[in-house]
Protein backbone atom coordinates (compact mmCIF):
# COMPACT_ATOMS: atom_id res chain seq x y z
CA UNK A 1 0.00 0.00 0.00
CA UNK A 2 1.39 3.42 -0.92
CA UNK A 3 2.58 5.62 1.98
CA UNK A 4 0.01 8.33 1.13
CA UNK A 5 -2.84 5.83 1.47
CA UNK A 6 -1.54 4.61 4.85
CA UNK A 7 -1.43 8.18 6.17
CA UNK A 8 -4.96 8.91 4.87
CA UNK A 9 -6.35 5.75 6.48
CA UNK A 10 -4.69 6.64 9.78
CA UNK A 11 -6.16 10.12 9.77
CA UNK A 12 -9.63 8.77 8.98
CA UNK A 13 -9.35 6.29 11.85
CA UNK A 14 -8.45 9.05 14.30
CA UNK A 15 -11.34 11.23 13.09
CA UNK A 16 -13.74 8.29 13.51
CA UNK A 17 -12.55 7.67 17.09
CA UNK A 18 -12.91 11.35 18.03
CA UNK A 19 -16.44 11.51 16.58
CA UNK A 20 -17.44 8.33 18.42
CA UNK A 21 -16.22 9.68 21.76
CA UNK A 22 -18.01 13.01 21.18
CA UNK A 23 -21.32 11.29 20.38
CA UNK A 24 -20.98 9.05 23.44
CA UNK A 25 -20.42 11.99 25.78
CA UNK A 26 -23.35 13.90 24.27
CA UNK A 27 -25.70 10.94 24.74
CA UNK A 28 -24.67 10.64 28.42
CA UNK A 29 -25.27 14.34 29.06
CA UNK A 30 -28.74 14.37 27.51
CA UNK A 31 -30.00 10.94 28.48
CA UNK A 32 -33.34 10.34 30.24
CA UNK A 33 -31.63 9.57 33.56
CA UNK A 34 -30.05 13.00 33.90
CA UNK A 35 -30.95 14.45 37.32
CA UNK A 36 -32.44 17.96 37.28
CA UNK A 37 -30.47 20.49 39.30
CA UNK A 38 -32.42 22.94 41.44
CA UNK A 39 -31.04 24.92 44.34
CA UNK A 40 -33.07 24.53 47.52
CA UNK A 41 -35.92 27.02 47.62
CA UNK A 42 -34.97 28.87 44.44
CA UNK A 43 -37.25 31.18 42.50
CA UNK A 44 -37.85 29.23 39.30
CA UNK A 45 -39.09 32.20 37.27
CA UNK A 46 -37.93 35.63 38.38
CA UNK A 47 -40.40 37.35 36.06
CA UNK A 48 -43.37 35.62 37.69
CA UNK A 49 -41.86 35.64 41.18
CA UNK A 50 -42.55 31.96 41.87
CA UNK A 51 -41.11 30.06 44.83
CA UNK A 52 -41.44 26.28 45.10
CA UNK A 53 -41.56 25.10 48.69
CA UNK A 54 -38.73 22.83 49.85
CA UNK A 55 -38.88 20.39 52.73
CA UNK A 56 -38.32 22.14 56.06
CA UNK A 57 -39.49 25.60 54.95
CA UNK A 58 -42.30 27.52 56.62
CA UNK A 59 -44.31 30.43 55.31
CA UNK A 60 -42.41 32.64 57.75
CA UNK A 61 -38.98 31.54 56.49
CA UNK A 62 -40.03 32.14 52.87
CA UNK A 63 -41.35 35.60 53.75
CA UNK A 64 -38.12 36.33 55.64
CA UNK A 65 -35.99 35.26 52.69
CA UNK A 66 -37.67 37.67 50.30
CA UNK A 67 -38.27 40.50 52.77
CA UNK A 68 -42.06 40.42 52.52
CA UNK A 69 -44.81 40.38 55.13
CA UNK A 70 -45.89 36.84 56.02
CA UNK A 71 -49.56 37.86 56.34
CA UNK A 72 -49.54 39.47 52.89
CA UNK A 73 -47.83 36.40 51.43
CA UNK A 74 -50.43 34.12 52.99
CA UNK A 75 -53.31 36.27 51.72
CA UNK A 76 -51.81 36.46 48.23
CA UNK A 77 -51.71 32.67 48.03
CA UNK A 78 -54.95 31.89 49.82
CA UNK A 79 -53.16 30.20 52.72
CA UNK A 80 -55.11 30.41 55.97
CA UNK A 81 -53.91 30.16 59.57
CA UNK A 82 -51.91 28.22 60.80
CA UNK A 83 -50.18 28.79 57.42
CA UNK A 84 -49.44 25.14 56.60
CA UNK A 85 -47.46 24.64 53.37
CA UNK A 86 -46.14 21.54 51.60
CA UNK A 87 -43.03 20.56 49.62
CA UNK A 88 -43.55 21.27 45.94
CA UNK A 89 -46.25 23.86 46.55
CA UNK A 90 -46.04 26.95 44.35
CA UNK A 91 -46.00 30.24 46.23
CA UNK A 92 -46.44 33.48 44.34
CA UNK A 93 -44.35 36.34 45.67
CA UNK A 94 -46.25 38.89 43.59
CA UNK A 95 -49.72 39.10 42.09
CA UNK A 96 -52.85 37.39 43.36
CA UNK A 97 -53.97 33.77 43.39
CA UNK A 98 -57.56 33.36 42.24
CA UNK A 99 -58.37 30.47 44.56
CA UNK A 100 -56.99 28.65 47.56
CA UNK A 101 -54.44 25.96 46.59
CA UNK A 102 -55.58 22.39 47.12
CA UNK A 103 -53.50 20.54 49.69
CA UNK A 104 -54.19 17.25 47.92
CA UNK A 105 -52.20 18.39 44.87
CA UNK A 106 -48.92 18.38 46.76
CA UNK A 107 -47.23 15.94 49.08
CA UNK A 108 -47.83 16.59 52.75
CA UNK A 109 -44.76 16.66 54.98
CA UNK A 110 -44.63 15.66 58.62
CA UNK A 111 -42.17 17.92 60.40
CA UNK A 112 -40.02 15.97 62.86
CA UNK A 113 -38.08 18.86 64.31
CA UNK A 114 -37.19 17.95 67.86
CA UNK A 115 -34.82 19.13 70.53
CA UNK A 116 -32.04 16.54 71.03
CA UNK A 117 -32.37 14.51 74.22
CA UNK A 118 -29.20 16.04 75.64
CA UNK A 119 -30.71 19.52 75.33
CA UNK A 120 -34.21 18.94 76.70
CA UNK A 121 -33.16 19.70 80.26
CA UNK A 122 -31.99 23.16 79.17
CA UNK A 123 -35.37 24.47 78.04
CA UNK A 124 -38.74 24.73 79.74
CA UNK A 125 -40.89 25.70 76.78
CA UNK A 126 -44.48 24.79 76.08
CA UNK A 127 -46.37 24.28 72.88
CA UNK A 128 -48.37 27.17 71.50
CA UNK A 129 -52.02 26.17 71.33
CA UNK A 130 -54.16 27.08 68.34
CA UNK A 131 -56.83 28.24 70.75
CA UNK A 132 -56.26 30.20 73.90
CA UNK A 133 -52.77 31.52 73.18
CA UNK A 134 -52.66 35.20 72.27
CA UNK A 135 -49.50 37.07 71.33
CA UNK A 136 -48.80 39.91 73.76
CA UNK A 137 -49.44 43.44 72.53
CA UNK A 138 -46.47 45.62 71.64
CA UNK A 139 -47.02 47.69 74.78
CA UNK A 140 -46.79 44.64 77.04
CA UNK A 141 -43.06 44.06 76.54
CA UNK A 142 -39.77 45.75 75.79
CA UNK A 143 -36.88 44.54 73.66
CA UNK A 144 -33.77 43.24 75.39
CA UNK A 145 -30.35 42.16 74.17
CA UNK A 146 -30.20 38.57 72.88
CA UNK A 147 -26.49 38.17 73.78
CA UNK A 148 -23.92 39.89 76.02
CA UNK A 149 -21.03 40.48 73.59
CA UNK A 150 -19.91 43.69 71.93
CA UNK A 151 -21.21 44.80 68.55
CA UNK A 152 -19.09 43.60 65.63
CA UNK A 153 -21.19 44.99 62.76
CA UNK A 154 -24.13 47.37 62.61
CA UNK A 155 -27.28 47.52 60.54
CA UNK A 156 -26.94 49.10 57.10
CA UNK A 157 -30.00 50.27 55.18
CA UNK A 158 -27.95 50.82 52.01
CA UNK A 159 -26.33 47.39 51.92
CA UNK A 160 -27.79 43.92 51.61
CA UNK A 161 -24.87 42.46 53.56
CA UNK A 162 -26.12 43.31 57.04
CA UNK A 163 -29.79 43.81 57.84
CA UNK A 164 -29.21 43.45 61.58
CA UNK A 165 -26.38 43.51 64.08
CA UNK A 166 -23.57 41.04 64.66
CA UNK A 167 -22.81 40.41 68.33
CA UNK A 168 -19.53 38.86 69.48
CA UNK A 169 -19.54 35.71 71.58
CA UNK A 170 -17.69 32.53 72.37
CA UNK A 171 -18.80 29.11 71.26
CA UNK A 172 -21.65 27.82 73.44
CA UNK A 173 -22.58 31.11 75.14
CA UNK A 174 -26.33 31.57 75.67
CA UNK A 175 -28.62 33.23 73.16
CA UNK A 176 -31.87 34.50 74.69
CA UNK A 177 -35.18 35.64 73.27
CA UNK A 178 -35.22 39.42 72.83
CA UNK A 179 -38.98 39.51 73.56
CA UNK A 180 -41.80 37.03 74.29
CA UNK A 181 -43.35 35.19 71.39
CA UNK A 182 -43.68 31.96 69.40
CA UNK A 183 -40.97 30.17 67.44
CA UNK A 184 -42.10 30.10 63.79
CA UNK A 185 -38.92 28.72 62.21
CA UNK A 186 -36.08 26.53 63.49
CA UNK A 187 -33.65 25.17 60.93
CA UNK A 188 -30.81 25.84 58.54
CA UNK A 189 -32.59 26.22 55.20
CA UNK A 190 -31.86 29.92 54.67
CA UNK A 191 -28.50 30.34 53.00
CA UNK A 192 -26.06 32.52 54.90
CA UNK A 193 -27.85 32.24 58.26
CA UNK A 194 -26.61 28.86 59.47
CA UNK A 195 -28.72 27.39 62.29
CA UNK A 196 -31.52 29.94 62.50
CA UNK A 197 -34.44 30.74 64.78
CA UNK A 198 -37.28 33.12 63.88
CA UNK A 199 -39.64 34.27 66.62
CA UNK A 200 -42.99 35.96 66.09
CA UNK A 201 -43.65 38.60 68.75
CA UNK A 202 -46.79 40.23 67.37
CA UNK A 203 -48.67 40.55 64.10
CA UNK A 204 -46.08 43.13 63.00
CA UNK A 205 -42.77 42.13 64.61
CA UNK A 206 -40.47 39.15 64.07
CA UNK A 207 -36.88 38.61 65.21
CA UNK A 208 -34.16 36.27 63.98
CA UNK A 209 -31.13 34.64 65.64
CA UNK A 210 -28.53 33.22 63.25
CA UNK A 211 -25.25 31.22 63.20
CA UNK A 212 -26.14 29.23 66.32
CA UNK A 213 -24.22 26.17 67.39
CA UNK A 214 -27.30 24.53 68.87
CA UNK A 215 -31.03 25.30 68.86
CA UNK A 216 -32.77 24.68 72.18
CA UNK A 217 -36.35 25.29 71.06
CA UNK A 218 -38.49 24.00 68.21
CA UNK A 219 -41.24 25.46 66.06
CA UNK A 220 -44.44 26.37 67.92
CA UNK A 221 -42.64 26.69 71.26
CA UNK A 222 -43.82 29.65 73.32
CA UNK A 223 -40.84 31.54 74.73
CA UNK A 224 -40.43 34.24 77.36
CA UNK A 225 -38.23 37.32 77.12
CA UNK A 226 -34.76 36.46 78.37
CA UNK A 227 -35.26 32.71 78.03
CA UNK A 228 -32.31 30.83 76.53
CA UNK A 229 -33.22 29.60 73.06
CA UNK A 230 -29.85 28.69 71.52
CA UNK A 231 -26.08 28.63 71.88
CA UNK A 232 -23.74 30.97 70.03
CA UNK A 233 -21.92 29.27 67.19
CA UNK A 234 -20.28 29.78 63.83
CA UNK A 235 -22.68 27.94 61.51
CA UNK A 236 -22.83 29.69 58.15
CA UNK A 237 -20.02 32.13 59.05
CA UNK A 238 -16.29 32.29 59.74
CA UNK A 239 -16.36 33.17 63.46
CA UNK A 240 -18.43 32.60 66.57
CA UNK A 241 -21.08 35.32 66.77
CA UNK A 242 -24.79 35.99 66.86
CA UNK A 243 -26.47 37.73 63.94
CA UNK A 244 -29.66 39.36 65.19
CA UNK A 245 -32.41 40.97 63.12
CA UNK A 246 -35.77 42.62 63.77
CA UNK A 247 -38.37 42.94 61.03
CA UNK A 248 -41.51 45.05 61.07
CA UNK A 249 -44.20 44.15 58.54
CA UNK A 250 -41.62 42.00 56.75
CA UNK A 251 -39.01 44.76 56.35
CA UNK A 252 -35.68 44.83 58.23
CA UNK A 253 -35.20 47.67 60.70
CA UNK A 254 -32.24 48.82 62.80
CA UNK A 255 -32.26 46.75 66.02
CA UNK A 256 -30.25 49.43 67.86
CA UNK A 257 -33.27 51.74 67.69
CA UNK A 258 -35.23 49.21 69.75
CA UNK A 259 -32.67 47.57 72.02
CA UNK A 260 -31.84 49.36 75.32
CA UNK A 261 -28.65 51.37 75.48
CA UNK A 262 -25.69 49.71 77.12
Amino acid sequence: MPVACKIANGNLRRVFIILSITLLLASCASGPNQAPVRDRGTVVDDRLGIHYVSRGETLYSIAWRYGVNYASLAKRNGIGSPFTIYPGQKVLLRGQVSQKPKASSVKKVVRKTATPKSDRSKTTTKKAQSKGFVLPSNKAWKWQWPARGKILARYSASSALNKGVDIAGTLGEPVVAAAPGVVVYAGNGLRGYGNLLIIKHSERYLSAYAHNKKLLVVEQNVVKAGQQIAEIGSSGTDKSKLHFEIRRDGKPIDPLKYLPRR
